[in-house]
């Protein structure tokens, strides 16, 4: 049902685009709008590579008339010639996705997409291998595409190897390889079964180690490394894909805080499968596999090995001959270590590695026992995008300058008495993100800041700008044009929590009238690892809207988020549900203070830790709150998953847990504002059960509440009709539950 104001905001639309037109008043922006084609933020590109030989920059972009479907292309980097090398439409059969590839996008975030959502170059510059539809092509730089597996099965996590002689993928569990051309293929594996698969990543790895993939090649294509995950310890819960046209059930591993994890073991073999040998992991079988990865000549293997408990990593040196291993670094922690992507190997057998053994993440250079640091100070070293041993150079991004925005750098590696000061590639006021090609010759910088959509520049090595890639300036023709007059600046600001600590906040406001008090919708996320609101980037056009229709839009980044320094995440060590939710209040005791803010409209909303916050704030605070609403929350930490439970929460079973105290389920009787639960009836990672406890909890209390659940919808509730029905759900609740004025 449409709301009278969703209704008046569509006159306001025409009668806005009309004026926009004539230089009057800027359009006014709808729902529909926001979530159709094409992007009002311009395009979004995605997997921007730069070929072996530099001569081209690939991307994933998005059609114009279906922003969810993706093609791959090609830009000249000589003279900026832009053209489609694979066309999904075209190209593509149409089949639909397995079960496995459809869990494997959604735990990547990209589970509405269509089309290419990957691709991989081949060393020699002339093919990329392109995953899609289930099945993987190979296309050259002249447009043609030749199909090199046609099966009724989907092939997973393909690859193509260093040297180039061979494309690996998992088919049914099993590991197999072709030649790049397209011959015949061989299995490398046996044994696969309904709980144990060869060459990918167990659940948790995909969804809270940042690991995606189950096998590794060596440089030169000698050996491979492959994990064998057996998920048969992992307990069961029961998923049911609830749709128009009928109900699917899945039993999904899916292993629970203080339950078992998936077996994982580790073997090296040559690419013809020969000559298997077991990587020795230690004694313990319960640890994680957290990285794997090649020295520059291919003799020594790296793995890392995290404790079950997360206050230990080793690194391991292992001979992929034998498979024997020897520690040669580990880090330990009080609390927890935070893994990270930033291992590189050297050609002289040292390696960089990052730490925050400093209290902040920082680079060093490791060569035996020596650790040299390559960056110091209160700030954080975020992603290693490349390294020139030639000129004795790393580049990476960080927030040296401020929390608020990420830049690239580059450092000296060569060893001194002290860090070098690290050379600032990238433009003040933008948050950066960047890769580079192997030879770290060349950059390309992805950048945003609050008023400005997502641009793309290639750039050398000394961080000037060669040329655009995706300028995306709103000019006339941009999609955002119409609504850039009414565009509603940042205003980002600090507040103190109880112990002193700097908390960074942002606000976005209507034009304040003298004497008028505004609602609030406040949007928090707050937990530790992911999900910052306090950031100098391109926001959804849903906030200009939500500005559009008279709300103050506010937001606060808590102790605990990352990005901060270890002490500043460590505050939610054992104490999930207390400083946070402390934090977020002292942000609701400013916003009361200010002479332009109604104190009795005043909203909060999250999505999964953010749900989980909700829930918190409406039971720690009654009252403060005009109404919440709660997306895909966790509501009993027992139900979420081991890695990312336990590193927070620490054993279920100890004698002094904290679970208890953390969860929702407890003082559920105790929520007494107007609450708006939501929940994708599908999700593989906050599992609906947690809904459905909260749920039986406030009924069997008599505790009313409204809900809304989305059939077939996963963790991340979206696409162009259900994201408007979503929103308009969410909005029309706030209008219901506004007090008199």
């Amino acid at each position: 049902m449409r709301s009278a104001k969703s209704g008046v905001a569509i006159v306001a639309l025409m009668l806005g685009t009309a004026a926009s037109a004539q230089g009057g008043a800027p359009a006014a922006l709808t729902l529909e709008r926001i979530f159709a084609s094409p992007d009002l933020s311009g395009p979004q590109p995605r997997g921007l590579a730069l070929s072996p030989d530099g001569k081209l920059v690939t991307l994933l972009k998005p059609r114009a008339n279906e922003k969810e479907r993706y093609d791959l292309w090609a830009i000249d980097t000589a003279t900026g010639a832009e053209r489609m090398l694979v066309d999904s439409q075209k190209v593509g059969s149409g089949a639909a996705l397995s079960e496995a590839e459809k869990m494997q996008r959604e735990r990547a975030r990209i589970g509405d997409s269509k089309g290419i959502v990957a691709y991989d170059w081949a060393p020699d510059g002339k093919r990329i291998m392109v995953p899609l539809d289930g099945d993987l092509y190979l296309a050259t730089l002249d447009g043609k595409v030749t199909r090199i597996t046609d099966t009724p099965q989907g092939e997973l996590n393909p690859t193509v190897s260093p040297a180039g002689g061979y494309v690996s993928f998992v088919r049914d569990g099993n590991l197999f390889v072709t030649a790049a051309g397209g011959s015949a293929e061989r299995q490398l594996t046996q044994g696969a079964s309904e709980t144990v698969n060869w060459g990918v990543a167990e659940f948790v790895a995909q969804e809270e180690m940042d690991r995606s993939t189950g096998h590794w090649w060596a440089p030169g294509d000698r050996y491979i490394a492959v994990a064998r995950v057996d998920e048969s310890p992992v307990g069961i819960v029961t998923r049911a894909a609830i749709g128009a046209d009928g109900t699917r059930v899945y039993a999904q591993r899916y292993p629970k805080a203080g339950t078992p994890n998936a077996i994982v073991d580790l073997y090296v073999m040559k690419p013809d499968g020969s000559g298997q040998v077991k990587v020795d992991l230690g004694t313990d079988p319960d640890v994680y596999l957290a990285r794997v990865a090649w020295a520059k000549d291919g003799n020594t293997l790296y793995v890392q090995r995290e404790s079950r408990d997360q206050k230990r990593l080793d690194l391991i040196a292992v001979d992929p001959a034998t498979g024997k291993g020897r520690i040669i670094l580990t880090e330990r922690a009080k609390t927890w270590i935070n893994l990270h992507n930033n291992f590189r190997a050297l050609s002289d057998g040292s390696f960089l590695w990052w730490s925050e053994r400093s209290g902040h993440g920082h680079l060093y250079r490791v060569q035996g026992e020596r650790w040299t640091a390559l960056t110091e100070g209160p700030w954080e070293v975020k992603q290693v995008t490349g390294v020139d041993e030639a000129r004795g150079l790393v580049y990476f991004t960080g927030n040296r300058e401020t929390p608020l925005e990420d830049q690239l750098y580059s450092a000296s590696i060569r060893p001194g008495k002290r860090p070098g000061t690290p050379r600032q590639l990238t433009g003040s006021g933008w948050w950066n993100a960047a890769v580079m090609d192997t030879a770290a010759s060349r950059i390309i910088v992805t950048r945003s800041n609050s008023d400005n959509p997502r641009q793309i520049y290639l750039a050398d090595s000394g961080g000037t700008r060669l040329r655009w890639l995706s300028e995306n300036a709103i000019t006339p023709q941009h999609p955002y044009a119409p609504y850039k007059a009414g565009h509603v600046k940042t205003t980002f600001g600090t507040i103190k929590a109880a112990d002193g600590s700097t908390l960074y906040t942002k606000m976005l406001t209507p034009v304040l009238e003298p004497g008028r008090r505004y609602p609030v919708f406040m949007i928090h996320y707050g937990g530790p690892g992911a999900g910052r609101q306090v950031t100098n980037q391109w926001d959804t056009p849903l906030t200009q809207y939500l500005v559009q229709r008279g709300w103050i839009v506010y937001a606060i980044d808590n102790r605990g988020t990352p990005d901060r320094g270890k002490a500043f995440e460590d505050a939610l060590y054992r104490a999930m549900g207390t400083v946070e939710v402390e934090d977020q209040l002292a942000g609701v005791n400013w916003l009361k203070s200010q002479p332009f803010v109604d104190s009795k409209r005043i909203a909060t909303y999250g999505w999964s830790y953010g749900g989980y916050m909700t829930l918190r704030l409406l039971q720690k605070a009654p009252g403060t709150f005009m109404a919440g609403i709660s997306g895909a929350p966790v509501t009993d930490w027992g139900l979420y998953d081991t890695h990312y439970t336990e590193r927070y929460l620490g054993d279920p079973k100890a004698r002094d847990t904290a679970y208890p105290a953390s969860g929702a389920l407890d003082e559920a009787t105790a929520l007494k504002d107007p609450l708006l639960l939501i929940h994708g009836m599908s999700d593989d990672n906050v599992v609906f059960d947690n809904s459905t406890a909260i749920m039986a909890r406030m009924q069997g209390a008599a505790v009313p509440f409204e809900t809304m659940v989305y059939p077939g919808q996963t963790h991340r509730v979206a696409g162009p009709k259900i994201s408007v029905h979503l929103w308009r759900t969410i909005l029309d609740f706030l209008d219901r539950h506004q007090p008199p004025q």
